[in-house]
């Protein structure tokens, strides 16, 4: 009896000291800050123009010479036109043999490639055909008055993770990247939005929701973002992009010199000036007829002709610091070259010709 007794005392503790689960009470959030509907109004509205990118490349079987095709990478893009196409970075169709474009809205596409290039770490690529319908193309912005601190916001498929919005700064302006298919890359924008793999060829958007840059690439130990990531600005963009979709190529601006960047390394220690040495002038060229002289091999040595030392009154230092500046003008625009002859700065007018 006592036992029994014992028994449902101890159950009625244990059903006293059990606590009654009850859900809280959901505390309303209120209406969302100005800044985060601009932000989510920006996303939506530039969405749609984003694409994947995935690549494919053929590769031979050693020992039967059957051909594959297998994945090589993804990357992002942005619809550029009505008419199909599609910007990117050159280095994520690099080597590839394929192609294919899915749509935020699911269609998918394969893509044939337009131009490119590599010297601006572009390419324009094409999808769709009779009755392609484009998706909302986000408006064009401006990147020559950027200024360090404004909000700016990178859209693309990080790792494969696909339509991902990042934000971040402006941290810096006016960058230079190592190039392995020419001259460094110039005027690149420094932004610590978060910029991984997967993200190059995906816009980057000022709080208008207007692009700004193509994101190119980030600094990283690890591979993954370390708060510095990198973009080629819409500026640039804008003057290499129209000329691939009607040539196929980009032509860079040019004088019509020859010069030669270790060369010109010597020589400047030589002489002791800072600047660009014209080695040759090719015949007929714009460097022609406006009277440069190269240099003359004698044999006591190299006697300098000109010494090209600024363009339109920016310092010019060396080659890599020649053709950035010439990159920011086109074919047949006028420039002002201000060069060293025989221990006097002349300036000279000169109308740039397109190079190879």
């Amino acid at each position: 009896m006592n036992a029994l007794l014992f028994a449902a005392v101890a159950s009625l503790f244990l059903m006293q000291a059990t606590p009654v689960a009850e859900p809280r009470v959901v505390t309303p959030r209120g209406d969302l800050a100005a800044d985060e509907l601009a932000t989510i109004d920006l996303f939506r509205n530039a969405r749609d123009s984003v694409v994947f990118i995935s690549t494919r490349q053929r590769v031979a079987d050693f020992w039967t010479r059957n051909v594959y095709s297998v994945p090589r990478g993804s990357g992002s893009g942005l619809v550029w036109d009505e008419a199909g196409h599609i910007v990117t970075n050159y280095h994520v169709i690099e080597g590839a043999s394929e192609a294919e474009i899915q749509l935020a809205d699911g269609r998918q596409f394969s893509a044939r490639l337009v131009g490119a290039s590599p010297q601006h770490d572009l390419a324009v690529l094409r999808i769709g055909g009779a009755g392609f319908i484009a998706p909302a193309r986000v408006p064009i912005g401006t990147s020559s008055d950027l200024q360090v601190g404004q909000s700016v916001f990178a859209i693309g498929n990080p790792f494969g993770l696909d339509w991902t919005l990042t934000k971040g700064i402006v941290s810096a302006l006016d960058r230079s990247l190592p190039n392995e298919n020419g001259p460094d890359i110039r005027h690149l924008i420094q932004t610590d939005a978060a910029i991984n793999p997967g993200n190059s060829g995906g816009p980057l958007l000022d709080s208008a929701g207007r692009l700004i840059g193509i994101n190119t690439a980030i600094y990283s130990p690890s591979g993954a973002s370390a708060g510095i990531g990198f973009a080629v600005p819409v500026d640039t963009v804008m003057r290499v992009v129209p000329q691939l979709i009607a040539n196929g190529r980009y032509t860079r601006p040019a004088l019509g010199i020859q010069s030669d960047e270790q060369i010109n390394e010597r020589l400047k220690r030589a002489a002791g000036i800072e600047g660009v040495f014209v080695l040759e002038v090719e015949p007929g060229s714009a460097a022609d007829r406006a009277g440069l002289i190269a240099a003359a091999a004698t044999p006591r040595g190299v006697v300098p002709g000109d010494i090209i030392v600024s363009l339109n009154g920016k310092p010019v230092s060396r080659l890599g610091d020649l053709l950035a500046r010439l990159d920011d003008f086109r074919v047949g625009q006028s420039v002002e070259i201000t060069v060293l002859r025989g221990g006097e700065l002349r300036k000279i007018p000169i109308e740039l010709e397109g190079g190879s």
